[in-house]
């Protein structure tokens, strides 16, 4: 089963947990065991795994992220948002979760997280259950 899931962001740069809507998709493809993989096709945006209880991680992901790539650091890229391409180059465009029993082993702390880093905007992500 392939689902598309189409998201909008609101901010410039954004981290927000889309755990949920992938359950939600784990759980209508029928999959007992498997795999689940999350990609976002988009140069500038990405996804990762982290803490989904304490809503301060993800703002401090987003503030070193910003100190260490800071949005104007004089780059050659004409767009404007070379910042955008290389914090979704490091964090990655994609995840894999194991799905026992209709669900996703993710541990306890654990989300995934949908990145924005050229916001706001209308974004998408796949959902991909094997």
């Amino acid at each position: 089963m392939l689902k598309e899931i189409t998201i909008q962001t609101g901010a410039q740069t954004q981290i927000f947990d889309i755990s949920a809507k992938v359950q939600d998709a784990v759980g209508e493809s029928g999959v007992a065991e498997g795999l689940c993989c999350v990609f976002v096709p988009h140069t500038t945006a990405g996804v990762t795994i982290n803490e989904n209880a304490d809503p301060s991680v993800k703002q401090d992901i987003v503030m070193e992220l910003n100190k260490v790539i800071p949005f104007d650091d004089h780059y050659s890229h004409l767009e404007g948002n070379s910042a955008a391409h290389i914090k979704a180059s490091i964090i990655g465009f994609s995840v894999n979760v194991p799905v026992k029993n209709n669900h996703l082993l993710l541990g306890t702390w654990q989300g995934i997280c949908f990145c924005e880093f050229d916001g706001p905007r209308s974004r998408k992500y796949f959902v991909k259950i094997i």
